[in-house]
């Protein structure tokens, strides 16, 4: 199973959501998991992990992870070509390093340069920017190409956009 996952935040509460699918191209999730959290940090400039983290930490203790092939998160795995961890750096690290994270951000990050990918999908002139850990780039970014969907944002992740919304 791949699992993506996403938080929207509305006062101090967090609702997370994570959707299961089984393969790359699925059109439909296999299962969507929801937990709202109440009293949630702040954002703080620079480490957006702190705040987007736990919520993720709570609802994956809910999920059962042996099956798990990868993990999307929305935004950042790294931060720079150095290996400075993102949110799914952070992710990666707190997963013992068993689970492929890859991380899909529709605004570019200025500090990463050989660490990303611009992947291009349907006939949009504005790319994603993949990034990951545990598993090869291209290879990612291959799999995020190849999503079901025919615009930008993959059929799945806008899915996964709206129920955080909910």
């Amino acid at each position: 199973m791949i699992l993506a996952f996403d938080t929207y935040y509305s006062d101090k509460k967090a609702k997370t959501v994570a959707i299961g699918f089984n393969a790359w191209t699925d059109a439909q999730p296999h299962e969507v998991f929801t937990e709202t959290l109440d009293d949630v940090a702040d954002y703080q400039p620079g480490e957006f992990y702190k705040r987007e983290l736990p919520c993720i930490l709570s609802l994956l203790s809910r999920i059962d992870l042996t099956e798990v092939e990868a993990i999307i998160i929305d935004g950042f795995v790294i931060l720079d070509d150095h290996g400075k961890p993102g949110l799914g750096g952070h992710l990666y690290g707190r997963l013992d390093q068993k689970i492929p994270v890859i991380g899909v951000a529709k605004t570019n990050f200025a500090l990463i340069n050989e660490g990303k990918r611009e992947v291009f999908r349907g006939e949009s002139e504005r790319p994603l920017f993949v990034t990951a850990l545990g598993i090869d780039l291209d290879v990612a970014s291959n799999y995020i190409r190849h999503m079901h969907g025919d615009y930008r944002i993959p059929t799945l992740l806008k899915h996964l956009d709206g129920l955080t919304k909910k």
